[in-house]
């Protein structure tokens, strides 16, 4: 087979350059330089999301030549915008807010010109609780309910072993790792907890940032999730992960959080191959032979740039060290949809309402309000076994359920809706869900070291593979950087 970078490549019924461009300073100038003719590349990055645009960006500005193999037809991975149907709105699919410490993400924000607006929170939020709406300000973390104390308690017990000695990124180090990963999150509320709406709150703090069920989850993964919402100045902390003014969901991008990544992919040019799935991945030597549905090309390293949960569809060649397919197996993907409403006015805010409801409602238990190009949205989480029920339900059944959802929630104007959208990450084959994968008990104890181990040229990022803000686009784009570095060493 072929092994000249430059060729032409016939993707989607429109020839393609497939090229890797070496030399520093291009992507500030934001054009493609001149392709190498044939040979072997620096450095090949599996996977076009935020973390190995993240990677490829790192690597081209310190003079490596690369190329990006992306299954995808377009570039981000689960940063995505879709448009609604009738009246063609802007939509954040997939990741969409950012917060304070999440400085990596805001610094690409900022270089590729793309802007923020704070997240709507004044007014009160809704806890909703097995029909029951309990009004309380947005600014306040609890609903001032009798089991709230003892929450409280369970979540601050929770926060303390989540500083106590957390090597963020590297849980298996915990002083009481062994214990803590070999229960799950709902073994760990029932062991703390005995109020059932006290269980429900710890349950529902965790499901709003996986999309998993407490009985699915690792309680170590969950613990590290809450230390690594920070940065190396700033502890994590479980206040900054669930909330909006001064937390993960402070802010939202102007036109999307897709145009981060679609802009990098831009200044990246014909560095990228898209509609290029992975098939395998061999090695001997100093070379790696990397096999797609667009060609097969080599190179001295490789970066796969893929949720651990999804990473084994690629076949290895040699196989991979027993560790990193235990790993592999131990990890899986969030069950997750957004659903988003439109809206002629945030007639929500008339009653007082921030749009922000979290609780145990079905499909929907996680809300916020959003804006784009004129139009207010209500946007709510399908989740977990909800999501599963509805991953291939009838489409008017969703949305049907979903609006009466939002209507329990802020009323019957909550009908009105001009136009909607959905998307099920469920069913996107590059994904297969999300937000983030996550481990099942036993996993990190066992296998963890795996995660960021190279195997022969083969580095591994993803933003599970990130040490602070793992699951979130900020460590999407640090787990990139981190394997450039990795791989600049290497290669030096």
């Amino acid at each position: 087979m072929s092994q000249d970078i430059s060729r032409r490549a016939l993707l989607s019924g429109a020839a393609v350059t497939v090229s890797a461009v070496a030399g520093a300073g291009i992507l500030g100038a934001g054009r493609a330089g001149a392709a190498p003719r044939g040979g072997t590349v620096d450095a090949i990055v599996v996977g076009g999301g935020l973390s190995g645009l993240a990677a490829a960006k790192s690597l081209v500005a310190s003079g490596a030549s690369v190329l990006v193999l992306e299954a995808r037809n377009r570039a981000g991975g689960r940063v995505h915008n879709i448009k609604s149907p009738k009246v063609g709105a802007t939509l954040d699919a997939g990741a969409e807010f950012i917060g304070p410490t999440q400085d990596h993400i805001a610094a690409l924000a900022r270089e590729y010109g793309v802007s923020t607006i704070p997240t709507y929170n004044q007014g009160d939020s809704i806890f909703w609780n097995s029909g029951t709406a309990t009004r309380m300000s947005a600014a306040l973390p609890l609903p001032i309910i009798p089991a709230a104390p003892q929450a409280l308690g369970g979540l601050t017990k929770a926060q303390v072993e989540a500083l106590a000695g957390f090597p963020v990124g590297q849980p298996w180090k915990h002083p009481n790792a062994r214990y803590l990963d070999s229960i799950t999150w709902q073994r760990y509320i029932d062991t703390t907890v005995t109020d059932p709406t006290a269980k429900m709150l710890m349950t529902v703090a965790m499901s709003a940032a996986l999309s998993v069920r407490a009985d699915e989850v690792s309680a170590l993964y969950f613990l590290n999730y809450i230390a690594a919402a920070g940065d190396e100045q700033n502890p994590g902390t479980l206040i900054r992960l669930l909330s909006t003014d001064g937390g993960a969901q402070e802010r939202i991008f102007v036109g999307g959080a897709a145009q981060v990544p679609l802009r990098m992919a831009r200044a990246l040019g014909n560095r990228i191959v898209y509609n290029a799935p992975v098939r395998s991945i061999g090695w001997s030597g100093t070379r790696a032979t990397v096999r797609s549905d667009a060609g097969t090309f080599t190179a001295r390293k490789v970066i796969v740039a893929m949720s651990p949960a999804i990473s084994d569809q690629i076949r290895y060649l040699p196989g991979l060290p027993a560790p990193r397919v235990g790993l592999t197996r131990g990890y899986q993907m969030g069950s997750i949809s957004k659903f988003s409403a439109l809206y002629k006015r945030p007639f929500w805010r008339e009653k007082g309402l921030s749009g922000q409801v979290y609780g145990n409602g079905r499909p929907i238990d996680v809300t916020f309000e959003s804006y784009t190009e004129g139009q207010h949205i209500l946007m709510g989480f399908i989740s977990a076994d909800a999501m599963r029920r509805l991953d291939h339900a009838p489409e008017s059944q969703l949305v049907r359920e979903c609006i009466e959802n939002f209507v329990e929630y802020f009323g019957p104007e909550a009908r009105d809706y001009i136009d909607y959208a959905n998307f099920k990450w469920d069913l996107e084959p590059w994904s297969r869900g999300g937000p983030v994968a996550v481990s099942a008990p036993g996993t990190l104890t066992r296998f963890g070291p795996a995660l960021r181990d190279p195997v022969g040229p083969i580095h591994w990022a993803g933003t599970e593979t990130a040490d602070f803000w793992t699951g979130y686009m900020d460590g999407a784009v640090r787990s990139g950087q981190r394997a450039a570095r990795e791989v600049l060493g290497g290669l030096r």
